[in-house]
């Protein structure tokens, strides 16, 4: 954390201020609308104690439906300019080696005070938003409301259940599962439309380090479910909705956007070697339309080429926006609306989203200078890949201690990344990172490679492999 420039302990005056923070009022403001009891419910990780945000979803007598996805009100406790939020500024994400949780706000307030946990009364801001039986949005509104979550659920139990494969906790009463459905329904619909839109459908393969019962290390897959999904898809729509909103009550925002892609000629040789042709240009339409026909045509093989694409359109980043301002769009989503507002906890770009909101609603001027916003962006972006570069550290280092007794032995792997740092890998299975240090000659990201294992060093988290062959593997 210190070699990446993070602040890893809390400050004293920020454990002082922390300490003395009290619950928010419970009393209903003015504006402020009573949504307690609403039957709302939350989906996350199994572990989460930092809930940013639970939905709901109601069907509205002329067929549509009407989602509602509460966020946790982090400003009223965590004020502008505050210790806690110049500390928050500074560090601008949580990071999640998996080893340990380096939370952008202390535990007290992300897993207490500004979560919705089960059964707590919380202020939140509501997004919402009203879809058509084709899956397009017919409206959408932002308002404060207080609710409290009736149901705290985990991602792998609902998506089993959603499949047909478990049951729920007792929690999920029959009204949680009616809500569940008609969620997974409308989710479904979401996703549609977006691919029509040419949003990119990929599927990567995650990893994360943990720590074993008998307190050794390993590396393990973080599995997609149904329920991932569908939060997924709740998430991207409200964070349209918050861009479009914001825009219209001419307020500035902070967008979140993914560049076209500067390596788009080796995609276009990707799908060149598949029997597929995509035009000189970046076109998400075609990409995505690409995309699904490999999923159909090789689904054992399609998280491998999701990570070539993946890693040659390059991360997202943050970018200041004013309205009436070309949009630079976000290319994977198809869209030329987006920000970040769905996790105030561990994000910091989505509290000062919250900021800028409420700003908008009350009449306002903007909390932030553009200047101060477009610092904010370039710094959140810059943290952003900090915190990667740290998870990835720990990730490398606890696959270096899994792989340390394998030494020797030959695995399938695929080209992730070509630079002037060398030449690196991902094995199939299992899935660790590595760099290839003998016959990388004419490798380039996504050559399928046969490896061997030449050495680890823990302690720096080094795997490194010989290529087989060294004639630039197979496409």
């Amino acid at each position: 954390m210190l070699d990446n420039g993070f602040i890893p302990d809390v400050p004293a005056a920020v454990t002082a201020e922390v300490a003395a923070a009290v619950e928010p009022n419970g009393a209903m403001a003015v504006g402020v609308r009573d949504l307690r009891d609403l039957p709302w419910s939350s989906i996350d990780n199994d572990s989460s104690r930092d809930l940013d945000q639970l939905e709901i979803a109601e069907k509205l007598p002329d067929g549509t439906v009407r989602v509602r996805v509460a966020i946790a009100d982090v400003d009223t406790t965590v004020p502008k300019g505050s210790a806690t939020d110049q500390f928050a500024a500074a560090n601008s994400t949580s990071v999640y080696t998996g080893i340990v949780t380096y939370p952008m706000l202390p535990d007290r307030l992300s897993t207490d005070l500004t979560s919705l946990g089960q059964n707590d009364d919380r202020a939140s801001v509501v997004i919402e938003f009203v879809v058509a039986a084709d899956g397009s949005i017919r409206s959408h509104d932002v308002y404060m409301a207080r609710v409290s979550n009736h149901a705290k659920l985990a991602y792998n139990n609902v998506g089993a259940w959603l499949d047909g494969s478990a049951t729920l906790p007792a929690c999920g009463t029959q009204v949680i599962q009616d809500q569940l459905r008609l969620q997974d329904s409308v989710a479904q619909e979401l996703r549609a439309v977006r691919a029509r839109n040419g949003a990119l459908d990929l599927e990567t393969i995650e990893a994360q380090s943990v720590v074993l019962p008998d307190q050794s290390v390993d590396i393990e897959l973080v599995q997609k479910t149904r329920a991932s999904r569908l939060i997924e898809d709740f998430m991207i729509a409200a964070n349209v909705a918050m861009a479009q909103f914001l825009d219209e009550h001419n307020s500035p925002t902070i967008r979140r956007i993914v560049r076209s892609p500067e390596r788009w000629n080796r995609i276009v040789a990707l799908a060149a070697k598949l029997g597929s042709t995509l035009p000189d240009q970046p076109d998400s339409a075609a990409l995505s339309a690409f995309l699904v026909d490999r999923r159909k045509a090789d689904p054992d093989h399609f998280a491998d080429l999701s990570l070539a694409v993946v890693k040659l359109i390059g991360p997202g980043e943050y970018a200041a926006h004013e309205p009436g301002e070309t949009d630079i769009g976000h290319f994977g989503l198809a869209t030329n609306d987006y920000t970040h507002s769905t996790a105030p906890n561990r994000r910091f770009a989505d509290l000062v989203t919250q900021r800028l909101l409420k700003a908008a609603l009350a009449g306002k001027p903007s909390p932030y200078t553009r200047d101060e916003l477009v610092a904010i962006a370039a710094h959140c972006t810059e943290r952003e890949d900090a915190a990667r570069k740290v998870e990835r550290q720990v990730r490398k280092s606890a696959a270096a201690v899994s792989m340390s007794r394998r030494i020797g032995e030959d695995f399938d792997a695929i080209v992730t990344g070509v630079n002037r740092n060398g030449t690196f890998v991902r094995l199939i299975h299992p899935p660790v990172e590595g760099r290839v240090m003998r016959g990388e000659e004419g490798m380039d990201v996504g050559d399928k490679i046969r490896v061997r294992l030449l050495s680890t060093d823990p302690a720096r988290g080094f795997i490194d492999f010989a290529a087989e062959g060294g004639n630039g593997g197979t496409h």
